[in-house]
C-alpha cells in the first residue's frame, strides 16, 4: 500500500526501458520537469505498452519496479491534455494500470472483463 501523500506521475510518451536509474531520473528532470529525489513515483512504459518501470527515491537511493504483462497492454488514461509530457494519477489508478485494467472501462486490456477481489 502506498502512503496517502505520495504523488504519482505517468509519462505519456513511450520510453526505451533498457535504461536504468540515471536515464529514468534524467527523463524525470528534463522531460517531466520534476525532481526525481522528491519521493514521488514516476511511471514509464515502452512503445508497445507491454512493459512498465516505476522509479522512486526512498531517501537512501533510487528504486525501480519493473513489470511485464503476460497479455495485453498497459492502458493510458483517455483524458490527456494536448502537449502534456506526463499526468498525475492516483494510487488506485496506478494499481489498475499495473494490472492492465483500463480505468475508464474497468476491463483488462486483453479484452477480458476484470475481476475484483477483496482482501
Amino acid at each position: 500500500m502506498l502512503p496517502s501523500d505520495v504523488t504519482i506521475y505517468l509519462a505519456i510518451s513511450p520510453v526505451d526501458l533498457r535504461g536504468g536509474f540515471d536515464r529514468l531520473s534524467g527523463i524525470v528532470s528534463q522531460q517531466l520537469l520534476g525532481d526525481p529525489r522528491a519521493g514521488n513515483l514516476y511511471v514509464f512504459t515502452n512503445r508497445r505498452r507491454t512493459h512498465a518501470k516505476v522509479l522512486f527515491y526512498d531517501r537512501t537511493g533510487y528504486c525501480i519496479l519493473f513489470k511485464r504483462l503476460d497479455r495485453g497492454r498497459f492502458p493510458l488514461p483517455t483524458v490527456i491534455e494536448p502537449g502534456a509530457s506526463g499526468i498525475e494519477i492516483s494510487g488506485r489508478e496506478l494499481e489498475l494500470l499495473l494490472q492492465g485494467i483500463d480505468v475508464a472501462t474497468r476491463k483488462k486490456s486483453s479484452g477480458k472483463k476484470a475481476t475484483s477481489s477483496t482482501h
